[in-house]
């Protein structure tokens, strides 16, 4: 089958359509996908119930428990713009019910269009696994050779830090919501293996969870990276100072006494798993091994140290 129209329920498969080149096909997209900026002028077929920007951390993990208790949908099907793109593809996930579009609202919309669109779902936990997703979503969209051309770039990168990244490998911890506190799960820990860390209490491909401050605190970590899921690197700074800066067991950390506390911009890098986790993956180099990786480019803004918020 021809895929003509393409509606997108995850920001990392709309970004990996306009590298594709596959662009004039998308005819929806989510109120997340926000890159490449030309993607914020597509239908959007997917909103939240919940405001983050206007929430705090604790606010909005309190409201998403309750949603989930109650078997209430955190996102809204735009049922109007849906049947004006009348797909034949939809690309959703599997991998969070909370961070995008899920299995509920797949099914709605099936039931919504007259003309059946397939479904693809990519779940990915790995970086090896995104990089499968980019030859996944080429040959469904016919677009094989420009998909062989990214994975092979993305590898390249990926070789280049890992190579180049030393045996002698410091303590990391990467927190992925700050109150309550969320280790970071799925591909995070492999990244950081990755950068040249040594990942501390979460484990790689699993889901994220909940963790204490006790278990912060016996972790000892050396390296702390900051990462609340959907937060830019601003937001998780007014986070810190909101939430941890005057913690008095946070500041008792071997990380926060040495300066080794950094936030980065979650929301493009790390959050999703899009082709970007690999810039991702360099920023953790330059944050982990930073003698090794000093001509490695990052994006400005991408990351910032809770001393003077300097940029690494």
């Amino acid at each position: 089958m021809k895929i003509k129209k393409i509606v997108s329920f995850l920001p990392s498969a709309t970004e990996l359509i306009y590298e594709l080149q596959a662009e004039e096909q998308l005819y929806g997209v989510t109120h997340e996908c926000r890159y490449p900026k030309m993607a914020q002028d597509k239908p959007q077929v997917i909103s939240s119930v919940i405001d983050s920007e206007k929430l705090s951390s604790n606010e909005i993990n309190n409201t998403t428990c309750k949603l989930l208790q109650e078997g209430q949908d955190i996102f809204i099907l735009n049922e109007e713009n849906l049947k004006r793109a009348d797909p034949d593809l939809i690309i959703t996930q599997e991998t969070c019910e909370v961070c995008a579009a899920y299995t509920n609202q797949a099914n709605k919309a099936i039931k919504i269009l007259k003309k059946k669109p397939i479904i693809h779902s990519m779940d990915p936990h790995s970086l090896e696994e995104i990089l499968s997703s980019v030859i996944e979503i080429g040959k469904i969209l016919e677009k094989q050779a420009r998909a062989k051309e990214i994975q092979n770039e993305l590898s390249k990168r990926i070789d280049y830090v890992k190579t180049n990244s030393e045996s002698k490998k410091p303590r990391v911890l990467a927190i992925e919501w700050l109150e309550p506190f969320f280790s970071a799960g799925h591909w995070i820990p492999e990244m950081i293996e990755f950068a040249g860390g040594r990942n501390l209490i979460s484990k790689a491909g699993e889901h994220s969870k909940k963790i204490t401050m006790q278990e912060i605190l016996q972790s000892d970590p050396e390296v702390i990276i900051l990462m609340p899921c959907g937060f830019n690197t601003q937001r998780t700074i007014e986070e810190y100072n909101e939430i941890l800066s005057k913690n008095q067991e946070w500041n008792k950390l071997k990380a926060v006494k040495n300066n080794a506390v950094f936030a980065v911009d979650a929301n493009s890098f790390f959050s999703k798993p899009s082709i970007r986790t690999i810039t991702g993956l360099e920023i953790l180099a330059k944050i982990i091994q930073p003698e090794n990786f000093e001509s490695l480019k990052i994006p400005k803004e991408s990351v910032a140290k809770f001393t003077n918020f300097t940029e690494v």
